[in-house]
């Protein structure tokens, strides 16, 4: 380990403890505050009055006395909603309103002037003031999700499994505690129980986990330069890119999160963020708080966002977001994702690589059309664990989203169409440039197969996106792409898995794995999801030893 991966390695102990001493030294205080309010709102007989007096000094999310559950970023927050179809402009810090992905991106300072905050229970949890005049507060945040995964033949036969069944269990729990508008401390554990009859995977960390610290970070932040600027130091989500390369990893019982720093810039139109991270190690699954950097993983860069002026079009007020990105990543031979295919059947090289995406992005919608356009470049550097010679990569990636709001039909129906390029590499080759396109820290499922057979190294797919949402808490959504190599002298990947198909595997037509989502929410904070998929394969696919497969996962999700 390197003097630099010292200092961060001592950096994140350092913080960790700041954040648990400073959430110990607030307990008294938390426990003063809870029970002054609570005579004040039965000695006063003027609710009004004592609301405003108590929260006068409070600027809220979206300004003095406002109601938003989200940081207000101005014209950057136009895209935060959830949105399988053309809306996936997380724009920094995730998905908002009312529960995030990241859940430190909720701003709930709101409350404390809000008169309907008693009619949820758990409004008593999200602003709890620590202080008189409510500049110092805690916010508490929970999940609990138990899902059912069935597989009958996983990875299409080739994780030698059939009719497996998985249950898992995550609990999710955080603290966020605003000291001023200025500083911010976040910490968020999570625990992982997962069983089954013939369950894979479970060794691989993601999917068991004892009681660990999941997030936490110390946030300092300030108004300068006409922007909110900030720093986040510590272990957190990283979210800020496109969603076929980046994401928590919403899937697996054990989200991804990073150990490093970030800093950010927002402006009334322009925005950027740079950061450099290391992957949280979670090999380390069976003993509590044992999370560390993984030194073999990084993640680097700059992302930055544009906000044309808003204009009208199609009778609809209509925004564009044009983004420039660079995103490196750096991985070696501990991990799978690092490997290179050759000819043998099975065979792979070993090595480690670096990846230089330069990307741009063109988003947002023109009146009832929504639109989501990425390009990226791939170069960077292989170098073999055998020490030979090292090649140079050339690999590049396209993903497009355009969708169309169905006008004058009950509900919200949105029309839409995925395609998605990623170049492929040649398995005979063992000099020259490496042509694959490769996403070492998977990205959601969701974006092109749930059931995480594939992924978008080495394909070309192209199929239907609709979701329908017939009531506010209601969602249908249907995904059916259909997939291709996009060389056929390379081999198919799957997310942290690669197929032995060589010589025996012949044509470029992969398959089409259907996928259909229901979602409702039963009960306030409370939902049901039903998530069912099939991959069809195709002939000369099953020919090479591959089998159909139907996937069913059932998600019981309780959040506050």
């Amino acid at each position: 380990m390197n003097h630099h991966q010292i200092f961060l390695s001592k950096t994140l102990k350092t913080t960790n403890l700041l954040l648990s001493f400073t959430f110990i030294s607030f307990l008294p205080t938390l426990t003063y505050a809870a029970t002054s309010t609570s005579v004040s709102e039965t000695t006063t007989s003027d609710d009004s009055k004592t609301i405003n007096d108590s929260c006068k000094n409070i600027v809220t999310a979206n300004g003095k006395y406002g109601r938003s559950r989200s940081t207000n970023y101005g014209v950057f927050n136009t895209n935060n909603g959830f949105g399988p179809v053309g809306n996936y402009s997380w724009f920094a810090f995730g998905q908002g309103a009312p529960y995030a992905q990241a859940r430190w991106v909720e701003d709930w300072s709101g409350l404390c002037n809000d008169p309907d905050k008693n009619k949820d229970w758990f409004n008593k949890l999200k602003y709890i003031k620590l202080n008189d005049s409510g500049s110092i507060w805690l916010s508490l945040n929970g999940n609990e999700r138990l899902r059912y995964v069935f597989d009958s033949r996983p990875y299409m036969g080739f994780a030698n499994k059939k009719d497996s069944s998985r249950f898992l269990l995550r609990s999710q729990y955080g603290a966020d505690l605003h000291a001023g508008s200025h500083v911010r401390a976040y910490v968020e554990l999570i625990n992982g129980a997962a069983g089954g009859v013939r369950q894979f995977g479970y060794q691989t960390g993601y999917q068991r986990s004892r009681i660990n610290l999941q997030q936490g970070f110390l946030e300092l932040k300030a108004n300068m330069l006409g922007a909110k600027m900030g720093v986040m130091g510590g272990r957190q989500f990283f979210i800020d890119g496109p969603p076929s390369m980046i994401s928590p990893r919403e899937l697996t019982n054990v989200r991804q999160s990073w150990d490093g720093f970030r800093g950010y810039a927002f402006w009334k139109r322009f925005r950027v963020d740079l950061f450099d991270l290391w992957q949280t190690d979670l090999h380390n699954d069976r003993t509590a708080f044992t999370y560390g950097p993984n030194y073999n993983a990084r993640l680097y860069g700059a992302y930055s966002s544009l906000a044309l002026p808003s204009f009208y079009a199609l009778g609809k007020k209509s925004q564009i977001f044009v983004d420039a990105f660079f995103l490196g990543y750096l991985y070696n031979s501990r991990g799978g994702p690092s490997a290179i295919p050759t000819a043998k059947i099975g065979g792979w090289e070993k090595g480690s690589t670096r990846r230089d995406n330069i990307g741009g992005r063109v988003s947002g919608n023109l009146g009832v059309i929504n639109f989501d356009l990425t390009g990226i470049y791939q170069g960077g550097q292989f170098r073999p664990a055998n020490n030979g010679d090292s090649r140079p990569v050339r690999a590049y990636a396209f993903n497009s989203i355009i969708s169309y709001a169905v006008p004058n039909v009950p509900g919200k129906l949105v029309v839409g169409l995925q395609s998605d390029y990623a170049s492929g590499g040649n398995y005979n080759k063992t000099k020259g440039a490496v042509r694959n396109f490769a996403v070492p820290y998977f990205p959601q499922a969701n974006y092109l197969d749930m059931t995480l057979y594939l992924t978008t190294s080495n394909s070309v797919s192209t199929g239907p996106l609709i979701t329908y949402n017939p009531t506010k808490k209601s969602l249908l959504k249907l995904h059916a792409p259909f997939l291709w190599r996009a060389s056929t002298n390379d081999t198919i990947y799957g997310t942290g898995f690669t197929y032995p198909l060589r010589d025996n595997y012949s044509g470029g037509f992969i398959g089409s794995v259907p996928q259909f989502t229901f979602a409702y929410e039963i009960a306030p904070h409370l939902v049901l999801t039903n998530d069912i998929a099939g991959f069809i394969a195709s002939n000369s696919l099953k020919r090479a030893g591959a089998q159909n497969s139907a996937f069913v996962m059932e998600s019981l999700d309780f959040r506050f």
